[in-house]
């Protein structure tokens, strides 16, 4: 899995031979810094896209494929025992809103499935977009099969952006949820620009400093958050350039930070605050974002009356709850059973998602 915050692949080995998942082995790789730039630029429109975007499709599939190969070969793991590997790719386009709706996730198959020598199943997302979904967010299936409870709960991910899947207690099927906006992406953009560094580590930066009303009411007031779902969104929409539209350059760059935390945090609240019929007591979160204490601070600030743990605390390390999710939706594919939820992306139905690629 490499999702919107664009660090690296987080490469899982995934156990299913029980009821729940168990993790085999984890590994980060991290993108070298000349693979990670083409591939942020193509996030945004821009000269030559087709022939950048050929050179990064391989790159990427190059880089997977390696990967896999090289933890198989770490932990002494026969690839024979790898059923396949599912690959979810890099999303360098989500346009489910268009006349002519598509998303476009890269990170050849082909390639992966030559260079490890294990199948892969890939490009999970358009079969549900070609049903009238949105294409995401995908998790919410997974979440609602893990970490379902006889309790109403709240799973969110807090990745370059943060989706919410929200769970009836008992009611797997009534499972819901959407894309709440930023996550990291904002936050990491401006650490970046400046502090020189690619996160706020533990929000240290942001909690020194105060959030600015003015310009939190701003950003709230983009017409994406009063969107009802389904909804999904990415790099593509919320960026520097959305940012810099709403600013006052009199504010000091802290201040900017913290304002970007609050809106975080606020728009997940706000998100689990639609839930119908639902009064959950307890949000796990997962994802990069969890380590960040001041964003978990003003989170469980934003939900007073309901506690706010991790996925670690329930059997599954939140660093590794998406990748696992795509091992569980290549499960899925191989099976011939649904991965969407029909009811979290809109499309017109369940649908199998995936293709497979021969080893």
């Amino acid at each position: 899995m490499s999702g919107t915050s664009l660090d690296g692949v987080d490469l899982v080995i995934v156990d299913f031979a029980n009821e729940k998942p168990r993790l085999v082995a984890a590994s980060l790789l991290p993108f070298p810094d000349s693979l990670r730039a083409e591939l942020l630029e193509l996030c945004q429109p821009g000269d030559d896209e087709i022939d950048r975007l050929g050179r990064a499709d391989t790159a990427l599939g190059l880089f997977i494929g390696a990967g896999l190969r090289d933890l198989l070969a770490e932990k002494g793991i026969e690839r024979g025992r790898i059923r396949a590997l599912g690959s979810h790719g890099q999303t360098v386009r989500h346009r489910p809103q268009r006349p002519h709706p598509f998303t476009l996730q890269i990170g050849d198959p082909n390639v992966i499935a030559e260079l490890a020598g294990v199948p892969v199943v890939a490009d999970f997302r358009r079969r549900d977009l070609a049903a009238g979904g949105q294409g995401a967010p995908l998790v919410p299936a997974f979440h609602a099969a893990v970490f379902g409870s006889s309790n109403d709960r709240v799973v969110v991910n807090i990745g370059g952006m943060a989706n919410i899947t929200l769970l009836p207690g008992g009611r797997p099927d009534a499972a819901s949820g959407f894309d709440t906006g930023p996550g990291n992406v904002l936050l990491d953009a401006w650490a970046q620009r400046h502090l020189g560094t690619p996160i706020d580590e533990d929000g240290a930066w942001a909690a020194q400093a105060t959030p600015d009303p003015a310009l939190l009411a701003r950003l709230l007031a983009d017409p994406y958050f009063a969107q009802p779902p389904p909804k999904s969104t990415g790099r593509e929409y919320f960026n520097l350039a959305w940012l810099q539209a709403h600013l006052n350059h009199s504010l000091a760059p802290a201040s900017i930070q913290a304002t970007l935390t609050e809106l975080t945090a606020a728009t997940i609240a706000r998100g689990i605050a639609t839930a119908q019929q639902m009064r959950p007591k307890s949000v796990l979160v997962c994802g990069g974002g969890r380590r960040n204490g001041w964003l978990m601070n003003r989170l469980a600030a934003a939900l007073p009356d309901v506690t706010v743990t991790t996925t670690d605390s329930h059997g599954l390390d939140g660093d590794w709850v998406e990748a696992t999710a795509f091992a569980w939706l290549a499960r899925q594919r191989l099976m011939g059973l649904a991965g969407n939820l029909a009811a979290v992306t809109g499309a017109a139905g369940p649908r199998v998602l995936g293709a497979i690629y021969s080893a």
